[in-house]
């Protein structure tokens, strides 16, 4: 497996990304990277063993529009390194199996789109991550952030390239998919949650889709469902919400270490306990944003990233490509949406969407 890094991209750049990229060859001794960047920020990975080291002139910051990224800097950093990802010249294999990247969310996913289109049947891509739940196990949201405005097929798209995602990376043959909304009753909800309601009952009642009904925001961590669907703006301050309490709770534990002799006594026993805790609620563990409807295998870190964070999504584009995400996805589509008809604008669901800027949240 070969991973391409766009090691410019995020609020901290090479001195974050080529640490990350050495640690994981250290850890996956099967892999190779491709970094992209400047020459000067690239210099000390110069002889590194399974590297290849890709030069680009220019670097999308995180505040550029996304206008400025997609048709003005052809040559940055994060261009070059998804353009790893399409077929070589006369129909050759790729020059990397999937991307990287920290940098600017809405630009990452603009430059993806145009350079790599959507797989037929979906008119937009998603940005799928997981988090951790009470069941010793993760739950797969999506979209946190790529789209603002979904309409109802929109979601039960996510919830097809969910299935797949889940199914390639945890081996579930048949995760289950809730739809996230104000109650579990099918009654509640707007118009476009009762539409996207209804699509995926119809999905489940034809065998296409494991469709468990609504949920609500607590059972993402309850672990009520394997997948969850909602719309980028809502998924995204979710998200954002639920790495704020995590920090909250750190916080919270460290005031109360330094409060008394008696605390720190009970701190020191039950230490082995609040450390597997701490851990689990670390969400660095759980970097790298999945880039679903896409042809091609793009993970989106966390802009403010360590080399610890970048290096494990790092590790979760090395896993989709060693399980054929991407086939796997395809294979989903097929089977799911050109079953249930038409797509949302008309187009027949075969039919594949043409690309444009999308509206970005993140």
């Amino acid at each position: 497996m070969r991973i391409a890094v766009d090691c410019m991209g995020g609020d901290h750049g090479p001195s974050v990304t080529l640490p990350a990229a050495a640690a994981f060859l250290r850890s996956h001794p099967d892999a190779e990277v491709v970094l992209v960047g400047t020459e000067a920020a690239l210099a000390p990975a110069a002889g590194w063993s399974r590297c290849h080291r890709v030069f680009a002139t220019e670097v999308v910051a995180m505040d550029d529009p996304v206008e400025l990224a997609l048709r003005r800097k052809k040559d940055s950093s994060m261009r070059v390194a998804i353009a790893q990802l399409r077929p070589g010249e006369a129909g050759g294999a790729a020059l990397a199996d999937a991307c990287v990247s920290a940098g600017n969310t809405g630009a990452l996913m603009a430059v993806a789109r145009y350079l790599l289109k959507t797989l037929d049947g979906i008119d937009r891509p998603a940005i799928a991550a997981v988090l951790p739940n009470q069941k010793g196990g993760y739950t797969t949201v999506l979209d946190l952030g790529a789209n603002v405005d979904c309409a109802a097929e929109h979601l039960l798209q996510f919830a097809v390239m969910g299935s797949a995602l889940v199914s390639a990376i945890d081996g579930l043959d048949n995760p289950s998919v809730g739809l996230l909304n104000i109650g579990e009753e099918v009654i509640k909800g707007n118009e476009q949650i009762k539409q996207a309601g209804e699509l995926l009952r119809a999905a489940g009642a034809a065998g296409r889709l494991n469709f468990h009904g609504n949920v609500e925001g607590n059972d993402i961590f309850k672990g009520t469902t394997d997948i969850v669907v909602c719309d980028g703006f809502v998924g995204n301050v979710m998200l954002k919400t639920a790495e704020g309490a995590a920090f909250m709770l750190g916080g919270f534990l460290k005031q109360e270490y330094r409060r008394s002799l008696l605390t720190r006594l009970a701190a020191v026993v039950s230490l082995p306990v609040l450390n597997r805790f701490r851990d689990r609620l670390d969400h660095r563990r759980y970097s790298g944003g999945a880039l679903l409807g896409l042809r091609g295998l793009v993970f989106k870190a966390h802009g403010s990233s360590d080399a610890y964070a970048f290096e494990r999504a790092m590790a979760r584009a090395y896993d989709a490509a060693r399980n054929r995400l991407l086939d796997r996805v395809h294979e989903k589509i097929r089977d799911t949406l050109t079953a249930a008809g038409p797509a949302s604008d008309g187009r027949a669901a075969g039919a594949s969407a043409p690309a444009a800027v999308p509206t970005s949240a993140a």
